[in-house]
């Protein structure tokens, strides 16, 4: 028989993550002692010490590092065999919760799509839903406060395995009620005209948004970051500024005629977005619901691209058209 069990296994895992039985014990909805337990029975089967008690963490030995790597295999092919036998028995009660992060963008595209498609594969599993920025996605997912963040990414940690999704492409947006001059394609002069609508400060297009501007005009631009991008819509369908927007996001405004695009010299790049999740300790849900965003995600991006192309022979050039509303 063997001498220790996969409870054991896993709370080893734990507190060689976190580098604290205290957090570890938290994790696992128990208490200190308890852990402390787990990992003296674990030392004493496997007749070795994993590891080093210092006041305030703990860091593995040269043992604890030798098993990590198997005692990861073990705990990934223990948790896919539950996972296989929650999905084949019918009868089986046993729910699982996958905290879920998104950004805002994902919400306004193809987040419902993938929630249909999450409750059809995995009727057991409930969803925690978090909307937030990036910034703060990704810091609760290295915290482990969720299993799986859709967000602006890869996260290069060693622990988070990336799982590429398809690029928004930002389009220039404004009212068509603001005057620009009448040609095909305007310059980043003309738009600082107005106010420029962005991202939030923190955020990769703000970043480079501001690089570009201030790299080359020395009047210091107006940008007007916003951390929701219904705020960002609504500034621009009331004619406050221009703004960098995803195309699919705005394409029904476009095709109403209350958002009009604005052909530039000059665009951000493309909104890249990962579905990222921790691959320490293993999580097949996570992993599983990642592989299954991706499916979604990119089915959503061939269906839209689609549905475009008869809208754009329909609109046409975007051409700037003079009306009421002026720059400085």
């Amino acid at each position: 028989m063997i001498p220790f069990n996969i409870k054991q296994l896993e709370t080893f895992l734990l507190v060689a993550t976190f580098g604290s039985f205290r957090k570890a014990a938290e994790r696992l909805n128990t208490t200190q002692p308890a852990v402390s337990t787990r990992i003296a029975g674990l030392e004493e089967a496997l007749g070795a010490r994993l590891f080093e008690r210092q006041s305030s963490t703990v860091r593995l030995t040269a043992e604890g590092q030798r098993l990590l790597p198997a005692a990861q295999r073990v705990l990934r092919v223990a948790e896919r065999l539950q996972l296989m036998a929650s999905s084949l028995s019918e009868t089986s009660e046993t729910t699982r919760v996958l905290r879920l992060g998104v950004a805002e963008t994902i919400v306004h595209t193809w987040l419902p799509d993938f929630l249909k498609e999450l409750q059809a594969n995995y009727p057991l599993v409930e969803t925690d839903i978090v909307v937030d920025a990036t910034t703060t996605l990704r810091n609760e997912l290295i915290l482990h406060r969720l299993d799986l963040a859709v967000l602006m990414g890869p996260i290069l940690e060693y622990s988070i395995e990336n799982i590429e999704m398809p690029s928004f492409p930002l389009v220039w947006v404004c009212s068509p009620q603001l005057k620009l001059p009448n040609r095909r394609k305007v310059t980043l002069n003309d738009l600082m005209q107005f106010p420029i609508i962005s991202y939030a400060r923190t955020t990769r297009p703000y970043s480079e948004l501001y690089r570009k501007l201030t790299g080359e005009f020395e009047e210091t631009p107006r940008i007007f970051p916003a951390n929701s991008l219904a705020a960002s819509i609504k500034m621009t369908l009331n004619g406050i500024g221009i703004a960098s927007l995803p195309e699919e996001v705005v394409q029904d405004y476009i095709a109403s005629g209350k958002l009009r695009i604005v052909e530039c010299e000059w665009h951000p790049s493309d909104l890249q977005f990962t579905a990222s999740y921790s691959s320490e300790p293993s999580n097949p849900i996570a992993q599983q619901a990642a592989k299954l965003a991706a499916s979604v995600a990119h089915a959503y991006a061939a269906r839209t691209a689609k549905a475009q192309e008869p809208m754009d022979e329909r609109l046409g050039p975007a051409i700037s058209q003079p009306t009421e509303v002026t720059g400085r």
